[in-house]
């Protein structure tokens, strides 16, 4: 029996403006995102992701402390971080935020774990970038065994080694839900099989469905090695408004200044209209009235056989409002219809 669609939302807490425009605090944009997240459980979405970032347009470094306050004031949103950034931080210490998330929330933690888009962790925390690969995967096969439960023995060359040692809090309810998250290189997708994990692709450009052969490769990797195959997620950014003109004229001018900002440290042309309307159109965002929205989120669960898709609401400097009414059109009209599109 094939598994039922999951939707879900994620923020990177970006620095939001105030109604008169200016920037909130990072304080008030944090407290911002637990009212999200709350409104999230309130209108029945499966997933609320908070994201990891270490540097002054993003409110959030400590996701699962937000997620625990989320926890506190729900009941049956799934939480997670979207994504932590593995290879910059202490895997037992990860497991222990997250498997106290679990037990505060009554078994609805999960992780997705990565390597991050920014590298602003590395040097903060002093881990050397000519280690980038091997920390993550060391560090990602050390993580996949936390995340079963139990005592754990594992060897490597990035810390100490662990002899049949338990980590506490032990889990309530069985392993802890771990996806791995990948932007598009088939070594990815292949490390993420191989430890038995769902994947979750990360499409923030071009069109969804060219992802297809990241899916098929995936499968691949689990008929070579006879276990049954892992769900595959897909997140990308969007926004929803009442219609496809409204989201677009709201949206683009705090999408293209995170754009320009994020993209003037790696090279990016400015973005234009042009670039943008094409995007909407046939690319990753997914940017429109509820059917507009609908009709893009199912055709990339068809194509990619998905069984979560996460809508990344935020962002740049998105008002705290048109993010709160976002989230109640993605789930009061956008969920319904996806379901509706795909039975």
């Amino acid at each position: 029996m094939a598994q039922a669609l999951e939707l879900g939302l994620d923020t990177f807490g970006d620095v939001m403006n105030t109604a008169a425009g200016g920037p909130e605090t990072h304080a008030q944009t944090i407290r911002n995102v637990v009212e999200e997240g709350v409104l999230a459980d309130s209108l029945g979405l499966d997933f609320f992701g908070v994201g990891e970032h270490h540097r002054a347009d993003f409110a959030v470094s400590a996701p699962e402390v937000v997620l625990a306050a989320i926890a506190a004031r729900t009941e049956r949103i799934r939480l997670g971080s979207a994504v932590t950034v593995l290879s910059s931080d202490e895997p037992v210490r990860v497991f222990q935020r997250f498997s106290t998330l679990d037990a505060i929330s009554g078994g609805r933690a999960e992780v997705i774990v990565g390597r991050g888009s920014f590298t602003e962790s590395f040097p903060l925390f002093g881990y050397p970038m000519d280690q980038y690969e091997r920390l993550f995967e060391e560090k990602l096969a050390l993580f996949a065994e936390l995340a079963k439960g139990g005592p754990v023995t594992w060897q490597g060359s990035v810390r100490a080694p662990l002899k049949n040692t338990e980590v506490f809090p032990t889990l309530e309810q069985g392993p802890l839900r771990t996806w791995v998250g990948v932007g598009g290189s088939p070594e990815s997708v292949v490390r993420a099989a191989s430890h038995d994990l769902p994947m979750m692709l990360a499409v923030i450009g071009g069109d969804p469905t060219r992802f297809r052969p990241y899916v098929d490769l995936y499968h691949k990797v689990f008929a070579q090695t006879g276990a049954p195959v892992q769900p595959v997620g897909m997140h990308s950014p969007g926004y929803v408004a009442v219609d496809d003109d409204t989201a677009k004229a709201e949206f683009f001018g705090p999408y293209a200044e995170m754009h320009d900002r994020i993209g003037a440290g790696r090279g990016w042309p400015p973005l234009r209209r042009e670039d943008f309307e094409r995007e909407v159109e046939h690319g990753a965002l997914c940017v429109g009235g509820p059917e507009t929205v609908a009709r893009k989120i199912a055709r990339s669960v068809k194509a990619l056989g998905l069984v979560r898709f996460d809508l990344k609401y935020s962002a740049g400097p998105l008002p705290h409002d048109n993010l709160m009414r976002c989230i109640e059109l993605y789930g009061t009209r956008v969920a319904p219809m996806v379901r509706d599109m795909l039975a």
